[in-house]
């Protein structure tokens, strides 16, 4: 069935061509189409269209669908084009005439667009409370651990003292500031295109404010025309959203795998959560940051497809918007499983001990060495100076009070401060 079937037949290979993977990558907008669909028999009702009987009928079939789709029951076959009309072929099956006046004042251009809007803001309201999750773990961490040194490192090579309690707060508070990129997106899709129809409207008398209400938006797209240029808009704000939290989260695991060599040693995972060599007996390998290291950089191309397949675009609806499905539902996706293996595998990173005692990291205490000197009243640019020579001529050794774990606190003391920042955005 098509829902726009006009009594011919489409080529067999056009119509492969043109379905693509729809009637798979459906199947994740299907709960919501039908959502949708709810609120139109509703709406419909309200402005007489439908009758209040046929629309009992079809919020119970309605309903019936997104409980199979809830279930993982929902499937769409050979015989259908895409989940819109099959969920309209099920209707007219269940409801007769009722499910036939179901399309009435939308197309599937809106009908596609409401079901993705939805869609997409389900998901950055659960991928949101995932990161957060993931924030308090990495702040628990940094209060655990802001007592133990560690060597800061720029350009590869140690710099000067630096925490656990320092490294894991950075991580969460940047990943707070990737956030508000998911929020801005969350922004984007909380607007109702319903009632838009192809992008020109409709000439009966609808109520599209009650659609918006119903389905919950915060607002509507007034524009029929600008609803539809949503599409895309939407799909490449999500897309932006993950490719700032990939970023991240691929720098941190970067920095796991280095921190887990045998060169560093600063941290280790329990041995039931490396894998070995087939070779190599000694070897523990830290295969799950590596791979969420590539996964998330991967990811960071999502809106630079997007932008390729839209741009340059005029208004209106256009096909190409079609395989946005194939580039972003089923990334969305792993991106949630990246957010649960990181979950899981954070809390339990051990911290090793004793590695600041040896002597190649004593050159990251050459600034305190400075600021010791600016204390007793020489200025910096000669402290910077003595300090330096000593250095290359070998007669420099840090003072023995910088090596001691006095530092970790001094660098955590804005550890409430992020706390508070955590508790401002999340209004926990």
């Amino acid at each position: 069935m098509k829902i726009w079937d006009k009594g011919f037949s489409v080529n067999e290979k056009i119509e492969k061509f043109t379905v693509g993977k729809d009637r798979i990558l459906d199947v994740f907008i299907a709960k919501y189409d039908a959502i949708a669909s709810k609120a139109q028999a509703n709406m419909l009702t309200k402005v007489g269209i439908i009758t209040a009987e046929d629309n009992g009928k079809l919020q119970s079939a309605l309903d019936e669908i997104i409980n199979r789709c809830e279930a993982g029951e929902f499937v769409i076959d050979e015989n259908y084009e895409d989940v819109h009309s099959k969920i309209e072929a099920e209707l007219i099956v269940k409801t007769g005439d009722a499910g036939k006046m179901i399309h009435t004042a939308r197309s599937r251009n809106d009908q596609v667009l409401v079901a993705i809007q939805l869609f997409l803001k389900d998901y950055l309201t659960e991928t949101r409370e995932k990161v957060l999750q993931l924030i308090d773990i990495l702040v628990e961490k940094a209060d655990e651990h802001k007592d133990e040194l560690m060597p800061g490192y720029t350009h590869f090579q140690a710099a000067m003292p630096s925490s656990f309690g320092m490294w894991f707060s950075a991580y969460a508070e940047n990943l707070l500031s990737d956030l508000y990129f998911l929020d801005a997106a969350y922004k984007v899709a909380d607007q109702n295109p319903l009632g838009s129809g192809a992008g020109f409207g409709t000439s009966l008398n609808i109520d599209r404010r009650e659609t918006t209400k119903e389905l919950g938006f915060g607002e509507m797209a007034v524009s029929s025309v600008g609803a539809q240029m949503l599409r895309g808009k939407t799909e490449k704000s999500t897309a932006v959203a993950i490719a700032m939290l990939s970023a991240t989260l691929s720098k941190m695991s970067y920095d796991l795998v280095m921190y887990n060599s045998q060169d560093l040693g600063f941290v280790k995972l329990p041995k039931e959560m490396t894998t070995g060599s087939s070779i190599m007996p000694h070897k523990k390998n830290p295969d799950v940051f590596e791979l969420t290291r590539a996964h998330c950089n991967r990811l960071q191309a999502l809106p630079n497809d997007i932008t390729m397949t839209i741009n340059n675009l005029p208004s209106g609806y256009h096909r190409d918007f079609q395989i946005l499905k194939e580039f972003l539902f089923e990334p969305m996706l792993q991106f949630n499983d990246i957010l649960d293996i990181l979950i899981f595998a954070i809390p339990q990173l051990e911290i090793n001990d004793d590695f600041m005692n040896q002597e190649k990291y004593d050159g990251i205490y050459t600034v305190e060495n400075i600021n010791h000197l600016l204390q007793s009243g020489t200025s910096f640019r000669d402290a910077y100076r003595l300090v330096g020579i000593s250095v290359d001529e070998g007669t420099y050794e840090p003072h023995k009070s910088f090596k001691t774990t006095h530092l970790g606190s001094i660098h955590n003391l804005g550890l409430d401060e992020i706390r508070a920042k955590i508790k401002r955005y999340s209004g926990r």
